[in-house]
């Protein structure tokens, strides 16, 4: 039997890989003849650098840049060759900042340019580019700013993963969305929203594109929409950019069996969550395929998607802080994978 592990990490407890380890420890103590294909990764957002990174034999990467409100911080990206996988997270996220200092009308995406220059110096030419998590709404002003940076992405090669489909602006964009979470006012999410209605006509008149209604534009507080102007990047669902630079339908070939999962499982899942593309590719080839995540909440699009099985492998009753114990955490995937062969 061959098994494919193909998880998103479990979010502030396990990692990919740290699930699929579990995986694979459970399912060789049931039959140590049982081939396990380990591959971890994500949909764009969290654990996205070390998925990608990982699976193509790459390596790590420090630089310090600046964070949103351009205090120096040490980020991350990966390298392999040269690809370089980037989180705009590292640079411009919303945990680098204490609640009290979150407020998008004075964040900017400096530090993402200057990531994204520090792996052109390294003689990176392809870049992955992962949006979600910014503490930002600038629409990639301050990534635009950084001296040099137009003239050293000339012809270089830029797809970005959006955690999202929402437009530049509007009653659904970027502004009116996500800026409350980031710490925006009622009165700052209007002046957020004139900034980058402002922001998108000089978008027009420079490069002709018009960013306004365009899916994913209003990703990370617009910085889709610098990218797709100014960077000619190609917008993908997150899913999909992984799991097409892991040759994924490649190895799903000669595979039994499909386990799949996240922290959490639910009415978002089917929305381009790591487990949906799984499934989908899985499902394209005919080999079964197994959600297990940490909680479970069962609803008609989820109950829909066409998983075999479906299971929370939090067992009833257990409290919150122990199941997000990391070796409760893989204690349970075992148990759950034992229910799955046994």
């Amino acid at each position: 039997m061959k098994i494919l592990v193909a998880s998103d990490s479990f979010k502030g407890c396990l990692s990919s890989l740290a699930v699929a380890n579990a995986v694979e420890q459970a399912a060789l103590s049931v039959d140590s003849n049982i081939e396990v294909v380990k591959l971890p990764v994500a949909d764009g957002g969290e654990g996205t650098v070390e998925a990608v990174t990982s699976a193509l034999g790459g390596e790590l990467v420090e630089a310090v840049v600046s964070d949103p409100l351009r205090r120096p911080v040490l980020a991350h990206y990966g390298q392999a060759g040269d690809l370089a996988i980037i989180e705009v997270a590292a640079a411009c996220g919303l945990t680098l900042l204490a609640p009290e200092d979150r407020n998008p009308l004075f964040t900017d995406t400096y530090g993402v340019g200057e990531l994204i220059m520090h792996a052109i110096q390294r003689g990176c030419q392809r870049f992955l580019i992962g949006l979600g998590g910014s503490a930002t709404n600038d629409g990639g002003k301050g990534m635009l700013s950084v001296p040099g940076f137009l003239d050293a992405v000339k012809g270089k090669s830029f797809t970005v993963a959006c955690d999202v489909d929402t437009p530049f602006i509007g009653p659904h964009g970027a502004s009116r969305t996500f800026a409350p979470q980031k710490g925006a006012s009622p009165a700052d999410v209007e002046v957020l929203e004139e900034r980058l209605v402002a922001f998108s006509q000089e978008i027009m008149a420079q490069t002709g594109m018009d960013v306004r209604q365009m899916k994913g534009t209003g990703a990370a507080g617009g910085l889709g929409g610098a990218f797709a102007a100014f960077l000619h990047a190609h917008l993908v669902p997150g899913v999909e950019m992984v799991l097409d630079t892991l040759c994924f339908d490649e190895q799903l070939k000669g595979v039994d069996l499909v386990i799949t999962g996240e922290g959490r499982s639910d009415f978002q899942t089917p929305r381009g969550k790591t487990p949906d593309g799984v499934l989908r590719r899985a499902l394209a080839q005919g080999v079964p395929t197994v959600l297990m995540s940490g909680q479970v909440s069962h609803c008609p699009e989820l109950d829909a998607m066409g998983f075999s099985r479906m299971i929370q492998i939090t067992p009833a009753g257990m409290s919150l802080a122990e199941a997000m114990n990391p070796v409760v955490a893989s204690e349970n995937i075992q148990k759950a994978v034992f229910s799955i062969l046994k």
